[in-house]
């Protein structure tokens, strides 16, 4: 039902993107686009280009007097670090789509690679992401994420409930809601920095509100757990996934591993815990979605790895481009982008209308239908 396409350079004119497939009758505003977007460039442990761009998305179609038409919305995000007649990079980066990128091209110059590689582009995601959220909004469903682990720390308390997650994580620079945990985080950044080195980390991401129903046990490419698991695998520099209690499910006997299944007629069927993420089958039962990401350390260091000339052949230390130390408080902010759009995208799939309004009227047809089940 929805599908996007992003294009664009790191240091083009511009990132561009179009979403199809939003139905008609949903408000949405450059300014709510642009809320989710300068959280992106936040966190502490950022380079220097979040100080030199101001990202916006100015919506160029699909969107009239503040509401969807039903047509393909484009978005233009300008560049403001746009850059023209760079010189030729010959060294790639261990750990970048550099070397990679040119033998699958025939390219010498790695920068025709690392330009449309680099993390850059996840600007146009969050901004499609952010009307996919907004669409979720309308029904009651909500997305937030937080950081658990940065170079070797981890968390050691988290709030109760999902409600108090957003304020804490908004508040910290690390988007930690363990203040301990956060002190301890900017000093292993602090000292990486001091190094010329990178760290990776973890982010929980979380969707609340998800109605049952949503994706299919009967198709592989449409289950809920396997397109989520896709479409965080395809954030720059993640390497790792997890839904619900994840690997450690492996580890745990299927008496703790389960949720057990419980009714009253308040609430419908429901659960107790929620080991299995929100997902049951390939289908969200109803509970919380919740899902870890694994981010690697980024591949451009200040003190750069050992590399191969592509030209010369000669051995030769890594380019050092603009990076950062840490991008991990950023990489749930993308995911979380990324989660609103498959959700979205699946809700669609179940409830899909050309308008607002006839999706509403499906949904509220199959609120009742489970009450009465």
């Amino acid at each position: 039902m929805l599908r996007f396409l992003t294009s664009g350079e790191s240091h083009g004119r511009a990132l561009v993107a179009i979403l199809e497939g939003m139905p008609a009758g949903l408000p949405i505003t450059e300014e709510e686009i642009g809320v989710q977007m300068a959280r992106r460039q936040l966190g502490y442990g950022r380079g220097a280009r979040m100080k030199l761009e101001i990202d916006r998305a100015e919506i160029v179609s699909g969107v009239i007097r503040g509401e969807t038409i039903g047509a393909p919305v484009a978005l233009w995000i300008q560049n403001k670090d746009w850059r023209q007649d760079e010189p030729d990079i010959t060294r790639p980066r261990p750990g970048h789509a550099d070397l990679v990128g040119a033998q699958k091209h025939g390219f010498h110059d790695v920068r025709r690679v690392l330009e449309r590689s680099s993390a850059r582009e996840t600007a146009a995601r969050v901004a499609v992401g952010t009307i996919c959220r907004k669409f979720c909004e309308r029904f009651g469903m909500l997305f937030l994420s937080h950081v658990i682990h940065v170079g070797g720390v981890s968390i050691t308390r988290r709030p109760s409930t999902w409600d108090e997650v957003p304020a804490l994580a908004e508040a910290s620079e690390l988007r930690c809601v363990d203040p301990e945990a956060e002190a301890k985080m900017r000093a292993v950044i602090d000292a990486a920095k001091e190094r010329g080195d990178t760290l990776g980390g973890i982010v929980e991401i979380v969707a609340t509100g998800v109605p049952a129903g949503l994706g299919t046990y009967a198709q592989w490419d449409r289950r809920l757990d396997a397109r989520l698991a896709a479409v965080m695998m395809s954030i720059n520099a993640i390497k790792g996934v997890e839904v619900g209690l994840g690997f450690e499910s492996a580890r745990t006997p299927g008496s703790a591993a389960h949720d057990e299944i419980f009714w009253s007629r308040e609430r419908g069927f429901y659960r107790e815990t929620n080991r299995a993420g929100g997902t049951e089958g390939g289908v969200s039962n109803g509970e919380p979605i919740v899902v870890k990401i694994a981010m690697k350390p980024l591949s451009t260091l200040r003190s750069p790895l050992r590399s191969v000339d592509l030209i010369t052949k000669e051995p030769i230390e890594a380019a050092v481009v603009r990076s950062d130390v840490t991008a991990v408080p950023a990489a749930g902010v993308v995911g979380e982008a990324m989660m609103a759009f498959v959700v979205a995208d699946l809700f669609l799939e179940k409830f899909g209308g050309d308008s607002m309004a006839q999706v509403r009227a499906s949904y509220d047809a199959y609120v009742r239908w489970l009450r009465e089940m």
